[in-house]
């Protein structure tokens, strides 16, 4: 399984200070839909970004790229057209809890400063 990193880019600043009814019951319904992606193995992660910008950042495990577009455009956030989501491939690189003896941190396009391309922990 890959993992994968979506954003959920809100329609306004202050967004979590200032949701209406039908706004908290779209995100009621995402939260639900986080839970069910945890309960069922797919989510390593979620929340928001604090501050003015409530940037939603949620990083999950799917097969393809197919699959993971089809989590985050079923998302009640995203499929209410509330909020506007953006998938990217994403590496957990260091993650507690997880072996880290063979995932590589770095490599030949990433580092260029003469140290070595690939660095294990």
């Amino acid at each position: 399984m890959a993992e994968w990193i979506y954003f959920v880019h809100p329609p306004r600043d202050n967004f979590r200070a200032t949701l209406d009814d039908e706004e908290r019951a779209v995100f009621d319904a995402h939260v639900e839909y986080l839970l069910h992606l945890y309960a069922n193995g797919k989510l390593i992660l979620s929340g928001p970004t604090l501050g003015t910008t409530n940037t939603g950042i949620i990083v999950i495990e799917a097969d393809d790229e197919a699959a993971a577009a089809q989590i985050m455009n079923d998302d009640p956030a995203i499929s209410s057209g509330l909020t506007q989501g953006e998938l990217r491939p994403f590496l957990a690189a260091l993650l507690r809890g997880r072996d880290h003896s063979s995932v590589p941190v770095f490599d030949t396009e990433t580092r260029h400063n003469g140290s070595p391309a690939s660095v294990t922990v």
